[in-house]
């Protein structure tokens, strides 16, 4: 069974003790390939250089996360944080420099749940129109990041001309989720489907032609207590089977091709 992680942070503090490890158990696993994120200038150039590293299994997508890209300082999230101020059109260049070495670009978008003055909400929106712009300079999938600000974002993108479009963990309320589906947008669902029903929701509504894999690594785990790693998504392909009424395999098989029409 070919297995896919197409959302981690491997970059994040957590797998430095055991990153070889967490990489030759994933293969073991039968894991083709992790798609490894970046959110800010640091972990941009850390994501490229592992999977320089780590080829042809990792690959890597270069973000600017919206709340980065405002200079607010984020939670202690583990990965290399923001320290400079952040000028999103230097990144937008470097993204563009590199663009023969990456698969996507993401994780970028809109996050009104951190963010709640109204100007800096309308910064958000403008930087993530330059994202979109690049996504469609250079022909490249964009990974969305949306949080209390689904909506929006939904109406951003359907006014682009971007491909391929992949909304990673996407929690928005259900009728959105069926315009996006509708609208013919991926949905790359976290290995925590396996104890949060939202995401069967998903998965429900989302034709299997449209769903990936991920895990959003180390977070959403779907063990409690320890952080997740890349063969989790082995419950996404098992929770979809149940909802398609599918098998493992057929599932599997499904995400491997919807892998390859979004990423090559």
């Amino acid at each position: 069974m070919i297995l896919v992680d197409d959302h981690c942070h491997l970059t994040h503090e957590l797998y430095k003790p055991e990153l070889d490890t967490v990489i030759k158990r994933a293969q073991a696993a039968g894991v083709k390939a992790i798609i490894c994120s970046g959110v800010n200038v640091p972990t941009n150039r850390e994501v490229l250089e592992l999977a320089k590293k780590h080829a042809p299994l990792v690959r890597c997508s270069l973000g600017i996360y919206p709340v980065d890209a405002l200079d607010i300082a984020p939670d202690a999230t583990g990965l290399s944080r923001q320290t400079q101020h952040f000028n999103v059109d230097e990144e937008i260049e470097f993204i563009r420099k590199n663009k023969e070495h990456i698969t996507a670009i993401g994780e970028a978008g809109l996050d009104f749940h951190w963010v709640k003055d109204e100007n800096l909400k309308k910064k958000e929106k403008e930087n993530f129109a330059k994202v979109i712009k690049l996504a469609e300079d250079i022909n490249k999938p964009l990974v969305v990041h949306t949080r209390d600000a689904e909506a929006d974002c939904i109406a951003m993108l359907e006014s682009s001309k971007v491909k391929n479009v992949v909304l990673h963990c996407f929690t928005a309320r259900k009728h959105v989720v069926k315009k996006a589906a509708d609208l013919g947008y991926y949905f790359s669902i976290p290995s925590v489907i396996e104890k949060l029903q939202h995401f069967k929701m998903v998965a429900e509504i989302a034709n299997i032609n449209q769903i990936l894999s991920e895990t959003d690594g180390p977070w959403l785990s779907p063990v409690t207590g320890r952080h997740s790693v890349p063969e989790d998504v082995l419950y996404v392909v098992k929770n979809v089977a149940a909802i398609k009424k599918f098998t493992e395999q057929e599932v599997a098989n499904n995400i491997w091709l919807n892998f390859q029409r979004v990423y090559g």
